[in-house]
């Protein structure tokens, strides 16, 4: 099966973008820089958008099948990263958004504003809309780090291994664009 210019446009914005989104998640959780949260739940909200259109897109043009010869063990391999990282690629901004929104801090894209946060205005407090999906969210975020990104090397790991090993043409097939 070929690969649709589409599913490659998708692999790699999605997979760039939900690296980034890490990076920043992990700098602003170590170093409490709170300037950067309303690009990170920006960001997010929208890569969940690409994420929803990439998962249709799978469904529809299905699995890329494989190139060269892999053991049964590597297939296997192969498709629970696979299917890892598709999973949490909408895990990862819907706990997000279950954080923000549950949590009262509402849900905005660069300023526009998705669900309203909830504050006292005496106290000027955030107020929870639902501490329980708050919580949730948040467990799911934070705990989910190191998977994603033991995932994230896993996935590298054998995409470098079919190029540089195997000498396949798996890494050409997702950069080559005609």
């Amino acid at each position: 099966m070929q690969l649709s210019t589409r599913t490659k446009i998708l692999h790699i914005t999605i997979a760039f973008t939900m690296i980034f989104l890490l990076i920043i998640g992990i700098y602003m959780s170590e170093t409490e820089t709170f300037s950067l949260y309303p690009l990170h739940k920006s960001i997010g909200v929208i890569v969940f958008l690409f994420t929803a259109f990439r998962v249709l897109t799978r469904i529809r043009e299905g699995w890329p099948k494989v190139i060269g010869n892999a053991s049964k063990i590597q297939l296997a391999m192969a498709k629970i990263v696979h299917w890892g990282l598709i999973t949490l690629t909408v895990l990862y901004p819907v706990s997000g958004m279950m954080m923000s929104g549950g949590g009262g801090h509402g849900i905005t894209v660069f300023g526009l504003e998705l669900l309203a946060s909830n504050h006292d205005d005496i106290s000027g407090k955030t107020i929870a809309l639902n501490e329980t999906i708050s919580s949730i969210g948040h467990n799911l975020h934070e705990t989910l780090v190191p998977v994603l990104i033991l995932l994230i090397v896993i996935h590298v790991a054998g995409a470098l291994k079919h190029h540089f090993f195997d000498k396949d043409k798996t890494i050409t097939r997702m950069f080559s664009f005609k």
